[in-house]
C-alpha cells in the first residue's frame, strides 16, 4: 500500500537506514492495535537483484540495470505491501518514474533521503570488504551525477532527511505518511488506453446511416415520441425518439450525422483514456446517436 524510495550517494548508508525502516515497520505490524490493510514489508536492492556495482561503470550497463530494478519493483507493488527501494535512485526522472508507477497503483509514497559527507562516501567505499564497492572513478562520476531530492517536487514528497550521525530515521513521520496520508489518483499519463473493436468505424457508420433513413421513412411532421426499427448486420434493433413538430430534412440529419462520426471516429482511431470498458456494439451507438439528435435537432 506504499513506497519508501531511499535515496542518496553511494556509500551513504542507504541500505543501513533501509533495513531500520524495515524491522522498525515490521514492529509496527506485530503490535495488537493495528488494524490496518498492510501485512508485509519488503526491501527492494541491488543486492536482492544480484546486480554488481560494475554495472554503474558506464551507461550501456546502468540503463538496463536500472530497468531491472524498476520492472521488480512494479512487480511487487501491492496494497498490502510496503515496499523500500533501497538504490541509487539519484535520477530526477527516474524518481518520477517510479513515483507514477505508484501512483497508478494508488499507493502512498514517501522519499528518505540519506546525506552524508563526499569524504565520509568515498572513506566507506574504500574500507568495503562485502565485494560491494564501487570502482573509485565511477564513484565520483555517481556522485557528480547526483541529482538532490527536494520536498518543493510532488515525487519527491514527502520527502524525511536523514543526516549520517542520527541514529535513526524520524520512524513515527514516515508512517503516518504511509499509512494516513493522502492516496493521489493515476496521472492522466499513465493510464492506458483502450482501444476500440476493430469493427467499431463500421458499426458507427452503418448503425447512424440505418437511424437516419428510418428516421425519414416514418416521420410523420407531428413530432413526439417516434419508435425505430433498425435492421442491422447483427439482427433487428428496436429503439425510439423525442422529435420536434415539424418535418425534419434529410440534409439536416446528414450533416448531425456527420458530426456525430467524425466526433467518435477520432476516439475510435487514437483510443480512450475513459474508464471502463468502452462499448462500441450497435445497441449502444444507437442509443448514443439518438441522445445526440434530440439534443441537436431544433424545434
Amino acid at each position: 500500500m506504499a513506497l519508501v524510495t531511499i535515496s542518496g550517494f553511494p556509500c551513504s548508508g542507504k541500505t543501513m537506514r533501509a533495513e531500520q525502516i524495515r524491522a522498525a515497520f515490521e514492529d509496527y505490524l506485530k503490535d495488537e492495535n493495528y488494524h490496518g490493510p498492510i501485512s508485509k514489508v519488503a526491501v527492494l536492492s541491488d543486492d536482492v537483484l544480484n546486480l554488481n556495482r560494475s554495472s554503474y561503470n558506464d551507461s550501456r550497463s546502468e540503463k538496463p540495470a536500472r530497468g531491472i530494478l524498476f520492472t521488480t519493483m512494479q512487480r511487487q507493488m501491492a496494497l498490502d505491501t510496503i515496499l523500500i527501494v533501497d538504490g541509487l535512485n539519484y535520477i530526477k526522472g527516474f524518481r518520477y518514474q517510479m513515483y507514477c508507477a505508484a501512483r497508478e497503483m494508488k499507493l502512498r509514497v514517501c522519499t528518505v533521503y540519506v546525506v552524508a559527507l563526499k569524504e565520509q562516501c568515498r572513506e566507506w567505499n574504500a574500507t568495503r570488504q562485502d565485494g560491494h564497492a564501487y570502482a573509485p572513478e565511477t564513484l565520483e562520476n555517481l556522485i557528480f551525477r547526483y541529482e538532490e531530492p527536494s520536498s518543493m517536487v510532488r515525487w519527491d514528497s514527502p520527502l524525511f532527511t536523514v543526516l549520517w550521525d542520527e541514529n535513526v530515521p524520524p520512524m513515527s513521520q514516515i508512517w503516518d505518511a504511509l499509512t494516513k496520508g493522502n492516496i493521489k489518483p493515476p496521472n492522466s499519463g499513465t493510464l492506458s488506453i483502450v482501444k476500440a473493436p476493430t469493427d467499431a468505424l463500421q458499426a458507427l457508420e452503418q448503425t447512424t446511416a440505418v437511424i437516419v433513413s428510418a428516421i425519414i421513412a416514418d416521420q410523420t411532421g407531428l413530432g413526439g415520441q417516434q419508435s425505430l426499427s433498425l435492421s442491422t448486420p447483427s439482427g433487428t434493433l428496436k429503439t425510439s425518439i423525442m422529435l420536434p413538430t415539424r418535418s425534419i430534412t434529410l440534409s439536416e440529419l446528414q450533416r448531425l450525422k456527420r458530426q456525430f462520426v467524425m466526433v467518435h471516429k477520432k476516439a475510435i482511431t487514437l483510443g480512450t483514456t475513459e474508464k471502463g470498458a468502452v462499448n462500441w456494439d450497435e445497441e449502444s451507438i444507437a442509443g448514443k446517436f439518438v441522445t445526440y439528435l434530440e439534443e441537436h435537432v431544433k424545434s
